[in-house]
């Protein structure tokens, strides 16, 4: 008689794209945590057209292309990336993994990749720093107590940090209601670190219901505290959250080293279009006069492609890092980059373009 047949062990869960990371990301994380990082404002039209509008653009690919070397290599603000991709700046981190923002700067630096620190990390920026393999950039919510700004500004120097990102386009908070349903708090031993000493620093992460203002943010924000900011730093600033070509020649006659395309991962006004639209005419609006970031609904390395053929000399992102940092701490972000470095440098040779200077709107299909 033949023995039983002992059935294979389960195979582990296979993370091939950052999708899966995402599924299992939903799987680990408490659902206050997961609805404040996957949440949207209102009814999110915005948070499902930055993704589906990639998905539209199509890519042209070509043949008989010697592409046996790539260089997905770029010089942005004089530093070199080994390609077109950063990680943007995400509040709250110690809600998706113990470490939080140290763990991610690790898997930043395994992947050589820029980390933009948020103001509303869970650790110090010299913490943050203490860590990085490469000079952070520090992006910043200017405080309405300008003293502290100025000292937070300081602190990003001593650093090491190499430009201040300025996010304009949150006067208020958006109205998140899959955040409000799930009752969003900070928890025990989640902090706005780099606030410390701050008034208000450590209270509610949204005013009241009937209010709209946040003690966190503030609503007087205008050009002319942009202007108060260069002269406070040397270092380059950039501008996230422009969407308006309008703003965007503002911001390159205000004489910034940068803009973010941006409309802040859809969490604040929905119905406004999606970034990879709006990308189009705000670079032809700008010129060339300075560099064009974008973020928003990138998922996959075909969407970088996508990006840079629209005009963006590089691309953010924000959830999918964070996906793997929910299941797998450092080495998870460090796989997500991975993946989308790969994915990335496929299209490029399929479509047949060797280095990033030959990427232009001729890689889509018209």
């Amino acid at each position: 008689m033949n023995a039983p047949v002992t059935p294979p062990a389960a195979l582990p869960p296979l993370f091939l794209d950052v999708t899966d990371f995402e599924r299992e990301a939903q799987a680990k994380l408490p659902a206050m945590s997961w609805s404040y990082l996957s949440g949207g404002a209102s009814d999110e039209l915005t948070l499902r057209w930055n993704r589906e509008s990639y998905d539209r653009l199509r890519l042209r690919p070509r043949a008989l292309v010697d592409v046996s070397q790539l260089d997905p290599s770029i010089t942005l603000l004089g530093r070199r990336h080994s390609f077109p991709l950063l990680l943007a700046p995400a509040a709250y981190q110690g809600l998706t993994h113990p470490e939080a923002d140290l763990a991610t700067v690790r898997g930043a630096n395994a992947a050589d990749v820029t980390l933009v620190a948020s103001t509303f990390s869970s650790h110090t920026i010299e913490d943050i720093a203490a860590q990085a393999a490469r000079p952070l950039w520090l992006q910043l919510y200017i405080q309405r107590d300008r003293e502290f700004t100025r000292a937070l500004i300081r602190r990003a120097e001593k650093s090491g940090c190499e430009a201040v990102v300025v996010t304009v386009d949150t006067p208020v908070l958006g109205p998140r209601n899959r955040e409000l349903r799930a009752r969003f708090s900070l928890p025990p031993g989640v902090e706005r670190a780099n606030l410390r000493g701050v008034a208000n620093a450590g209270g509610a992460h949204r005013s009241t219901e009937g209010a709209i203002y946040s003690a966190l943010l503030d609503p007087s924000l205008t050009w002319k505290d942009i202007a108060w900011l260069k002269a406070q730093t040397s270092l380059p600033i950039l501008l996230k959250g422009i969407l308006n070509p309008d703003d965007a020649v503002r911001a390159a006659e205000a004489g910034v080293a940068g803009i973010i395309v941006s409309n802040h991962g859809a969490r604040n006004l929905d119905t406004e279009p999606a970034t990879i639209d709006a990308l189009p005419e705000v670079v032809a609006k700008v010129g060339g006069r300075l560099p064009i970031l974008v973020d928003g609904g990138i998922r996959r390395g075909t969407d970088i492609l996508k990006a840079l053929a629209l005009g963006a000399n590089a691309v953010l992102i924000g959830r999918p890092y964070l996906y793997g940092l929910a299941v797998d701490g450092s080495a998870g972000v460090t796989r997500v980059i991975n993946i989308l470095r790969r994915e990335f440098e496929m299209a490029m040779a399929v479509c047949g373009r060797t280095s990033i200077a030959e990427i232009d709107a001729t890689v889509l299909w018209r």
